[in-house]
């Protein structure tokens, strides 16, 4: 198996002669005002038989960029809808809507569940999002090696968990950005960053027993983004500190062969 950096928090893998995308966008400028389209992400190198979305947010989710690149009627595995009324669901109602206009193969998927799609397993497990919306984490495995997609999610309990049932991991591909979000309806905004910083991503690949520590979730030269989304100011080298030895950088568009 190896796996290609899309950039953002998209991943390209390619094992047994398919390829598989997950949480693979081209164009984010809904969400950051200075994005765009195409701008610091890759194109997959050719078409791809499943997608994988951890969560319904516009920067994990892309329809319009999904069908572009997928296979007719290739599986796209996606957690359940937010609960509650449009107001508590505003960071996902767009990429709902865009999810039903192309007409996608969606199926949502229960935590813990597995599938085997061609050459790749895959099984979702547990995360949190820092928005309260649903988002689920991904082990995916084929060729004999493993490795877990963590989209965006915060340090939560359930690492111990998932390092009981599936570690140790060839590598995994963490959120590194520790944003922390202040929007109009999550108020008093929260006191603990939305997605992973760089120590809590350390500690994460530590308890997951990773051969190789991936931070994702960020760029090098970061665009505008909207009003009330701060970041670390320099993720990769934070990363780099806390990691040591399983800090493993990939450009935007760089391939990590496990098989190595």
């Amino acid at each position: 198996m190896r796996v290609r950096r899309l950039g953002w928090a998209g991943l390209e893998i390619e094992a047994g002669g398919e390829r598989m995308v997950i949480d693979h966008v081209r164009d984010l400028s809904p969400l950051f005002t200075g994005w765009k389209p195409g701008e610091n992400v890759a194109v997959p190198g050719g078409r791809a038989s499943a997608a994988l979305v951890t969560h319904l947010h516009r920067d994990h989710t892309d329809a319009s960029a999904l069908s572009e690149v997928l296979t007719q009627g290739a599986p796209v595995l996606r957690p359940a809808p937010g609960h509650g009324d449009d107001v508590d669901n505003v960071t996902t109602l767009l990429a709902e809507r865009e999810l039903v206009r192309h007409r996608l193969a969606v199926e949502v998927v229960d935590v813990w569940s597995t599938r085997d799609l061609g050459p790749f397993r895959v099984t979702a497990v547990p995360a949190v999002d820092g928005l309260g919306d649903p988002q689920l984490n991904w082990v995916v495995e084929a060729d004999g090696q493993r490795i877990l997609h963590g989209g965006d999610t915060m340090f939560h309990g359930f690492w111990w968990l998932v390092a009981r049932r599936f570690s140790p991991f060839d590598a995994v591909f963490l959120p590194a950005n520790g944003a922390v979000v202040d929007a109009p309806h999550l108020q008093p905004p929260s006191p603990v960053p939305a997605a992973l910083d760089p120590r809590q991503a350390a500690a994460a690949a530590e308890i997951l027993d990773a051969r190789f520590a991936v931070p994702i979730h960020y760029e090098p030269e970061q665009p505008d983004k909207i009003a009330g989304y701060v970041e670390v100011a320099d993720p990769e080298a934070e990363f780099r500190a806390h990691a040591g030895r399983r800090a493993h950088v990939l450009a935007v568009g760089e391939w990590l062969d496990l098989a190595t």
